[in-house]
């Protein structure tokens, strides 16, 4: 929930900054000055893309949250009884060991996007973040894939 808020709040503030910047660009582009008109368009590209990064963001941890739903219903979220840090984070070696039991989930059921789901969070229990996107990003495409072949 604490996530949540907090991307709400990140979005609400780059609204206002986007508004902010759009005025301040068209008062740049307005002038009719070469070098102002550029900085007035380079003000309209730049926070385009933040905001397109950031809305990318939202929809991803939103399709995430719903399949760990989905997962949870199900019982099918794995059972975390690895030890922790004092931050809360599993100990490395200890998700490592883990690890290939999911790995060799997904080799036996590669279109299942449960299975790839369950992969993503072995990879983030493993550190491996870019992994675990990765993976959790082709299970939200499986997902999406089984429910347009269900319509």
């Amino acid at each position: 929930m604490r996530n949540r808020i907090a991307a709400i709040v990140m979005a609400v503030i780059l609204a206002v900054y986007l508004v902010l910047v759009f005025e301040r660009a068209a008062m740049l582009m307005a002038t009719g000055i070469l070098v102002a008109v550029i900085m007035g368009v380079a003000l309209l590209v730049l926070p385009l893309i933040a905001a397109w990064a950031i809305g990318r963001e939202l929809l991803f941890g939103a399709r995430t949250e719903k399949l760990v739903k989905i997962l949870d219903a199900e019982g099918a979220l794995p059972v975390e009884e690895l030890p922790h840090r004092a931050s809360g984070r599993p100990l490395r070696d200890a998700a490592d060991e883990d690890f290939p039991k999911y790995k060799a989930e997904v080799e036996d059921a590669p279109a299942s996007w449960r299975a790839w789901f369950r992969l993503g969070l072995a990879y983030d229990a493993s550190g491996d973040r870019r992994r675990a996107r990765s993976a959790l990003r082709e299970s939200i495409r499986l997902y999406r894939a089984e429910q347009h072949a269900k319509v």
